[in-house]
């Protein structure tokens, strides 16, 4: 089984067990995929048996990973004023924000709490 992941520039790389990143070759025609319609394109992904497309009751269980800078930017704070009120490392937010770490599925639930009610947290935290 391959480990890949997608840094912030863009390219993808497999992750090696010792922790360093290799380029993956792209093996895609682009050009080809590119002179697609729209009709061919859905047409070919549905049926590619790998990646079977979701149903209705498995596309409803699925949750958006919240997007931290996002969340920062509507209560218009930086990086160093939100790692700081919410107690993050501002290097665990600055990962998150880059794409080099996905948040875990504690720090998830925490970024949809602070994203529903951040005073609610604040509250909390101070006290």
């Amino acid at each position: 089984m391959l480990k890949i992941s997608r840094p912030a520039d863009g390219t993808v790389v497999q992750v090696m067990p010792d922790g360093t990143v290799q380029p993956l070759e792209d093996k895609s025609d682009w050009a080809r995929f590119d002179g697609l319609t729209e009709a061919e394109v859905t047409a070919a992904a549905l049926t590619d048996e790998d990646n079977p497309p979701l149903t209705d009751s498995e596309a409803a269980r699925l949750r958006p990973i919240p997007n931290p800078k996002q969340i920062r930017k509507r209560l218009h704070m930086t990086q160093v004023q939100f790692a700081r009120r919410f107690h993050l490392p501002l290097g665990t937010l600055r990962d998150w924000e880059q794409g080099v770490r996905e948040p875990d599925s504690a720090a998830k639930s925490y970024l949809r709490v602070i994203a529903r009610n951040p005073q609610a947290v604040l509250d909390a935290l101070e006290k």
